[in-house]
């Protein structure tokens, strides 16, 4: 499965549009212009599969620089701000990685 299988490419492209300057990427704005704020739970589980490169179960800080790129390989890397930010937007554990329950809640609130 892919994310094109979950999320419309045009609300994904429409999404990587709205961040494509350094330093203007939001998570809670990039979840909403994509769609994924209006996904299932399972759906936004299936997204966070995809997203977790190395399959650990959890999408940690150096995964979560590439964040855009799993979108569109063409899409900018996050800058080191943007991923400390989005890391600690979502790690409510404290443990440096976002798990599956963490993901889905920052996206579905």
């Amino acid at each position: 499965m892919s994310l094109t299988d979950i999320l419309s490419p045009s609300d994904i492209a429409a999404a990587l549009r709205d961040c494509q300057a350094p330093d203007s990427f939001s998570p809670k704005k990039f979840f909403q212009i994509s769609g994924m704020s209006k996904k299932s739970s399972s759906q936004i589980k299936e997204i966070f599969r995809i997203l977790d490169n190395d399959q650990s179960g959890f999408i940690e800080e150096d995964e979560l620089k590439y964040f855009l790129q799993r979108f569109d390989s063409g899409a900018r890397v996050l800058t080191t701000s943007e991923t400390k930010t989005f890391l600690a937007a979502a790690d409510h554990d404290g443990d440096g990685k976002i798990g599956v329950e963490e993901f889905q809640e920052m996206v579905q609130s």
